[in-house]
């Protein structure tokens, strides 16, 4: 399936359907924006992370709209933290990225920026779909990421969605 993520058989139409949202948004592979960069250094900032960025996950890439710490525009879907962000409404936390074996052989945790802790909170939109993650990451692990600390990086992620609606409109 040439980089493709495999789903089974019930989740393919709504994958099919999350593609088809993301498209309309009309964002993925596009320039950098002023208003996905603020909420990216805020990001950074509160969480004291060297590493953020806001992806969007289409069918083969991931897309980095906006980042701090990493020089990427696009990586495989298949290596993606943000992969398994979108699976869940839920933040995905890390804690140390060389102890998961979803993260363990990945090429940011095996190279450069050797990410060593991940949070994502999925970007969902007002129907539900998740379309990429606000992401936090850090090259040393963190015991800790607290209830309020997630919270805060979800009331984040819907404000990145928050911009893409009115860029959308």
């Amino acid at each position: 399936m040439s980089g493709a993520i495999a789903l089974e058989c019930p989740l393919a139409g709504l994958e099919t359907q999350r593609l088809q949202a993301l498209g309309k948004y009309q964002i993925a592979g596009t320039a950098p924006e002023e208003r996905f960069d603020t909420i990216t250094r805020l990001a950074a900032s509160l969480f004291r992370a060297p590493i953020a960025y806001i992806s969007l996950i289409d069918e083969h890439r991931q897309w980095l709209k906006a980042q701090i710490g990493l020089d990427l525009e696009q990586t495989p879907r298949v290596s993606s933290f943000c992969t398994h962000t979108i699976r869940s409404d839920d933040v995905l936390v890390i804690p140390d990225t060389q102890h998961d074996p979803r993260f363990s052989d990945n090429p940011l945790v095996t190279g450069a920026p050797f990410v060593r802790f991940y949070a994502g909170a999925p970007l969902i939109t007002a129907d539900g779909f998740r379309l990429g993650s606000l992401c936090v990451a850090d090259t040393v692990p963190r015991r800790h990421f607290p209830a309020r600390d997630r919270r805060a990086l979800a009331d984040l992620a819907a404000m990145v969605v928050q911009q893409m609606n009115l860029r959308h409109s």
